[in-house]
């Protein structure tokens, strides 16, 4: 029986993770925490019978108290490390934000492997956590489906249960991005796109935050980052190309010229499957790929100068430091922003350069250090925005 803890079990992942575990055998949901989602929660108790939950607010916790008086319910920073640190043998972090950067770091040094949903982890403390992958042997499985893609085009050798990648027969990555829900707006409508807009993504179901980051590209450059961490590959040899059918996920070209792409569907469940079964392919009775259906598959180079936010992805990630926690947290502020409609969706990559340009720079930075600065940066963020 393979334990698994869900951290962020009633979003978008979360839910579709439990989706595929009903399928799975042999697997047992043994930790969930949520945000503010209580009745979702409570339907999840009930269903998968978790032994210990986690919830934001602790007036929360009360209330799951007192419906499963037999589960274990903790609240804030101190509930999501104890599910990360739990009895599970693969935890699943699917948080959005930096607040699972301490609960994976926790979950790591008791050598639980990791399938990671969440950006932030690798983005902004992608050198820590490597370090601690390294030294304590733990698997380091991607969800998002453009590392998944990557890592089944480039089989990883196992080493006393750690990854490495063959990365002196790779010439280059490509990561596919769908173009997301602006791709084919011109470009003097930019500046009138609002939020309800941008969540009209074309392809994909996902949550709020990360369509938009589509739609600016902003995603794409996140999981440039990570890739450079996941696969320890070189920025120059980590490419984007556009491909608005979203059925080649990712691929793999060699340094013999041979060109490997992992195909399928648009549908999260078959990463997430992938990475909670590591290393065996199941059974799955999610729609397949036709190939007569789809007719076309095709590609164009990314628009740099009119979705700045992938370029200043790339040089925050070649800079280092703490400088990609701010790209992040900048980023995230300037979303927020042009949700609340303060901010025009052009102007997001410009609040994101500014508060870069402004920021000190730490290298080589601990865990508080890139906190404190992911902090700074969002603070920053709205303090440019008024100024």
């Amino acid at each position: 029986m393979r334990k698994i803890s869900i951290l962020g079990s009633t979003g978008s992942i979360g839910t579709q993770a439990l989706a595929v575990l009903k399928n799975l055998p042999d697997y047992q949901v043994t930790a969930l925490t949520a945000g503010t989602n209580i009745s979702l929660l409570l339907r999840q108790i009930q269903e998968f019978k978790p032994r210990l939950v986690s919830v934001a607010r602790a007036s929360d916790a009360a209330a799951v108290r007192k419906e499963f008086p037999s589960v274990e319910v903790y609240s804030g920073a101190d509930g999501l490390s104890r599910a990360a640190t739990s009895e599970a043998d693969i935890v699943l972090a699917a948080v959005v934000g930096t607040d699972c950067l301490v609960p994976v770091s926790e979950a790591i040094k008791q050598k639980k492997d990791i399938a990671l949903a969440n950006k932030e982890l690798l983005v902004t403390a992608g050198e820590l956590i490597s370090g601690l992958v390294q030294r304590h042997g733990v698997k380091l499985l991607p969800v998002d489906s453009e590392h998944s893609a990557i890592m089944q085009s480039c089989p990883p050798q196992v080493s006393n249960g750690y990854f490495n990648y063959p990365v002196e027969t790779i010439r280059r990555l490509i990561l596919t991005a769908s173009g997301g829900a602006f791709r084919e707006t011109s470009p003097p409508n930019l500046p009138l796109m609002k939020a309800a807009d941008a969540l009209r993504h074309p392809n994909w179901q996902m949550g709020r935050k990360v369509t938009i980051d589509s739609a600016t590209l902003v995603n794409k450059g996140l999981e440039v980052i990570e890739a450079h961490w996941l696969f320890g590959m070189p920025y120059a040899q980590i490419e984007v190309l556009i491909h608005p059918q979203s059925i080649v996920h990712s691929l793999v070209e060699y340094r013999d010229g041979s060109v490997l792409a992992q195909l399928g569907t648009p549908d999260m469940r078959l990463p997430i499957q992938y990475a909670l079964a590591y290393p065996d392919r199941l059974p799955a009775d999610y729609p397949k790929l036709d190939l007569l259906a789809v007719k076309n598959l095709t590609f164009q180079a990314p628009d740099w100068q009119n979705f700045r936010g992938l370029r200043l992805a790339y040089e925050a990630g070649q800079i280092g430091g703490t400088m990609p926690a701010v790209f992040n947290a900048a980023n995230e502020a300037a979303v927020e922003l042009f949700c609340q409609d303060k901010l025009k969706f052009t102007e997001i990559p410009q609040l994101i350069e500014d508060v870069m340009q402004k920021h000190v720079i730490i290298k080589n930075p601990t865990l508080d250090a890139i906190l404190a600065a992911a902090q700074w940066a969002k603070g920053a963020s709205l303090w440019q925005k008024v100024k």
